[in-house]
């Protein structure tokens, strides 16, 4: 990738300042692809029902040139659509093959027929003479009368110096930068793409961490009053930069239509950015959570935790953080800076050390999966993990007394261990490695019980705190179908909604709670930790099974 060794490249490439191309554009871009004209144009026609701002992807056809006759049909019909035209070359992350003659041809044709946006690399921009630009530049755009007004604001020209029902305005030049390594320079980049005077600004870069979203959106800061700026961090780990960004400054940002998978790594569907994370009312005053963990975008917590924010009209947004490092995580906290967290193994038991103070099941535990941040800008852990075991368990039976079987010595285990102790119940811990079992029962002032012994003993409740059931683990089920005595099963795995546990349970006849119980319950805590009102419990239930629900039909 080249850099920039002088504050210009070229200096005949410097133009006198004109006044820039100001679209009133949407705050989501709809990235469209194709392997044909027709499917461009087919999936065109279904991102318009979702925003009225789309990038047109010629770079994914084979004959970008083929297309250009079919999108000026479909923007002629389309009144009201801005469309952004994109012709990346393969040497620069693209798709197309062609020269950046060719390239830049294409691009001069597709505002011809109407897109009012072009996108060229940074690397072409440099490469091209001045006179290439220039010619570019002087495209003007013709668009139905009705389509400018909504449109475009600033000098619009008309044939014969009166209005008609086709005026033309001058095409808007984006230039944009890609690195797909790492996240580095951006001030530097975006000094690089602004030598050119372009209408809008486009940085885009690769996360590798959560702190690198930091650098995007200071950014977006500096750089956005003086500049019409687009920046992301591409990746899992940068889906902060894609919704934050638009509200440090960033003119807008890049979705895929929801029934696609997009054109970047890590972005998101327009539906999900829209209904899951509300992106187009994060305001200043919007407070930022999370779920810190590795993976993270498969977790349930962010559709859970804004559909609490929704219906209780708070103004928040849960997002989720794929964090490497507790390191990760505090710097975030910090310097975003966020209100709260949801935290997953492994971070659960290093983030101890970062804290102020924590409640008495963090430190019996040794574990946090909750995080608030403080008046004081301190972080403060909680553990609600126990309170999703005792609450589905207290609702249905005393227990203080109560026999229970706990299977497994992990970090669930230890939940439910330490929280029904503190109830009052007799709890044995049964584990395939006794030494866990034991270290734990000692700990928490529980029992031991070895698992050839579970099958004799007549137990109120047997809990699953093992992986065992969950999708994508191939443990076994810790234990035999003989073995299975006890009046109530508890599975704490809620992906599937129906473990083989909880089936062999309804088998027999045994009456079970679904980890679904678990999962919400403890979501439930954190939104009153965070908020301090009431959750509302039974909307988060139905989000949360619906979304189960919906993912075992899709995989059939």
């Amino acid at each position: 990738m080249k850099t920039r060794t002088q504050p210009v490249k070229k200096a005949a490439h410097v133009r006198e300042p004109r006044t820039l191309v100001r679209l009133r554009l949407e705050k989501l871009c709809l990235a469209v692809e194709g392997r044909s004209p027709n499917e461009l144009i087919h999936n065109a026609q279904s991102a318009v029902k979702e925003a009225r701002f789309i990038e047109l992807r010629l770079d994914s056809l084979p004959k970008p040139a083929d297309a250009l006759p079919l999108i000026k049909k479909f923007l002629h019909a389309n009144v009201g659509v801005v469309a952004l035209a994109t012709c990346r070359r393969k040497a620069n992350g693209g798709g197309f093959t062609g020269t950046l003659a060719a390239e830049l041809d294409i691009l001069a044709k597709a505002a011809e027929a109407g897109c009012q946006m072009v996108d060229l690399e940074i690397e072409s921009a440099e490469g091209a003479k001045a006179a290439q630009l220039e010619t570019l530049r002087a495209v003007r755009v013709k668009t139905k009368k009705s389509a400018v007004a909504g449109a475009a604001i600033g000098a619009v020209s008309s044939h014969n110096g009166a209005q008609t029902q086709e005026e033309q305005a001058p095409v808007a030049l984006m230039i944009s930068y890609h690195d797909y390594q790492r996240t580095k320079n951006l001030l530097k980049v975006a000094e690089r793409i602004e030598a050119f005077e372009p209408d809008y600004v486009k940085v885009v870069s690769t996360a590798k961490a959560l702190v690198d979203n930091l650098a995007v959106l200071e950014l977006l800061k500096r750089r956005s009053a003086t500049s019409q700026m687009v920046a992301i961090a591409m990746g899992e780990e940068g889906i902060v930069s894609r919704i934050l960004g638009p509200r440090e400054g960033g003119v807008f940002t890049f979705a895929a239509p929801s029934e696609s998978k997009g054109t970047a790594p890590g972005q998101l569907t327009a539906y999900t950015l829209r209904e899951h994370y509300r992106f187009e009312q994060i305001d200043a005053a919007t407070k930022i959570y999370g779920v810190f963990g590795n993976p993270a975008s498969q977790s349930l917590s962010p559709l859970m935790q804004n559909t609490a924010f929704r219906k209780e009209g708070v103004n928040a947004v849960f997002l989720p953080l794929k964090a490497h490092s507790v390191e990760d995580l505090v710097a975030l906290f910090q310097e975003l800076p966020m209100a709260g967290a949801a935290i997953t193994m492994p971070f659960k038991c290093d983030v101890l050390p970062h804290l102020a103070n924590m409640d008495a099941f963090t430190q019996k535990t040794g574990a946090a999966n909750t995080l608030r941040m403080g008046a004081d800008g301190k972080l403060y852990g909680f553990n609600t993990d126990v309170a999703g075991v005792v609450r589905p368990l207290e609702r249905r039976m005393r227990i203080a007394g109560a026999k229970i079987a706990v299977l497994g010595a992990g970090g669930a285990a230890r939940a439910a261990v330490f929280g029904l102790v503190a109830q009052g119940a007799e709890v044995f811990v049964v584990n395939r490695t006794q030494e866990k079992a034991v270290a734990l029962a000692r700990k928490a002032k529980a029992k031991t019980l070895k698992a050839d012994k579970l099958a004799k003993e007549n137990m109120d409740v047997l809990i699953n705190a093992t992986p065992c059931g969950m999708i994508g683990s191939k443990a076994a089920l810790p234990l035999a179908k003989n073995e299975l005595n006890a009046k109530l099963v508890f599975d704490l795995v809620y992906n599937p909604l129906e473990t083989p546990l909880i089936q062999l349970a309804k088998a027999r006849g045994i009456p079970t709670i679904s980890g679904l119980e678990m999962f919400v319950q403890q979501g439930v805590q954190q939104f009153e930790i965070w908020t301090a009102r009431p959750a509302p419990e039974a909307e988060m239930m139905r989000a949360v099974r619906h979304a189960l629900e919906e993912a075992r039909e899709k995989k059939g």
